[in-house]
């Protein structure tokens, strides 16, 4: 069928692409976190692809040999060993034809901006993620970034500043009331309760990164204490990628890739924290699910150069029209 496999795995979910060779979609498919150091286990973290990757040829009413290229780009994807595990097993658990290209999230998402396939990607989903790759193809990312600067990061700093703020140790910040709202407490020691008893199941520590984009929404109207976490995580995620631009020797005018859920907030503050410390850089803000980058990648690999407009679009269109089709529990 001359089919070709994009994935994007993350900390937060895995979604699988099978897209024809003119770029339009075939099916999807969801499941959940396949980071191989997030997951219970790495054997998890792998089923995670493997589920996905089987919703998504189910719906295409195709199967693994029709395939004509794989890509996976995934988080997780850190050390020389983490490629050879991952290799292997989705060679065994999917039982592909050929050895499948594997690269770091961060390298992968630099094709969902990047015709050429160089520049830097700043990716800030639940984690943040960095990487860099020029023209030759060298490649350079961290995959343990000494500071947090995704979406649970901010979340964890916004809660760490409402008890601070609580104990009487740091400012007032209007990130408190939004706390008790968001989960329903009456003062910060019932919320920190609720975050950590054990008579009744706590509120899940991932949870937190869903009050990043409330961190957003009060550094967008000028509460102090987000404007500070705000701007700090993107001065840091904008000091990675210029680390990364200089490891790989990017040129100026090197194409800055932003994308992530994260990154899509309204507010830009996030972003223009970030192209603050990347004045060499040339920003483009990514539209679409990262994924496209690995089908991109995908049809690279084979010779077939995919519109990324195109490919953007027709995923778009085809999860408006099937809704979760394809998602697994």
């Amino acid at each position: 069928m001359g089919l070709l496999l994009g994935v994007d795995g993350g900390n937060t979910k895995t979604i699988a692409v099978v897209a024809r060779r003119d770029g339009s979609v075939a099916g999807v498919g969801k499941s959940g976190l396949s980071d191989i150091h997030g997951a219970p286990t790495p054997s998890d973290g792998v089923g995670e692809i493997v589920r996905a990757v089987d919703a998504a040829l189910a719906v295409a009413g195709a199967s693994v040999a029709d395939l004509d290229a794989a890509t996976f780009s995934l988080a997780g994807a850190d050390w020389p060993e983490d490629f050879v595990y991952l290799r292997g097993e989705l060679v065994r658990r999917l039982a592909l034809g050929g050895e499948p290209a594997i690269v770091n999230d961060a390298v992968g998402a630099i094709r969902s901006g990047s015709p050429d396939w160089t520049g830097i990607a700043v990716v800030c989903g639940t984690g943040g993620a960095v990487g860099a790759r020029n023209v030759r193809g060298d490649v350079f990312h961290y995959g343990f970034w000494p500071d947090g600067t995704g979406g649970g990061a901010l979340g964890a700093q916004g809660l760490a500043a409402v008890w601070r703020a609580d104990l009487g140790v740091g400012p007032e910040t209007t990130l408190t009331g939004r706390a008790l709202q968001r989960w329903g407490c009456s003062d910060p020691l019932e919320l920190l309760h609720a975050f950590t008893r054990l008579d009744t199941p706590p509120i899940p520590v991932s949870e937190k990164s869903l009050f990043a984009e409330v961190v957003l929404d009060e550094a967008a109207v000028g509460d102090p204490v987000a404007v500070e976490i705000v701007r700090t995580a993107g001065t840091r995620l904008g000091d990675y990628g210029r680390l990364s631009a200089h490891r790989v020797a990017l040129a100026d005018g090197f194409t800055v890739v932003l994308c992530g859920g994260v990154l899509r907030h309204p507010s830009p503050l996030l972003r223009e924290a970030i192209l603050a410390r990347l004045p060499a850089g040339r920003p483009v803000t990514a539209t679409t699910e990262p994924v496209v980058g690995a089908v991109l990648l995908a049809g690279d690999s084979v010779g077939e150069t995919l519109d990324l407009d195109a490919v953007s679009t027709a995923l778009l269109s085809w999860t408006s029209g099937n809704g979760n089709a394809g998602a697994t529990s």
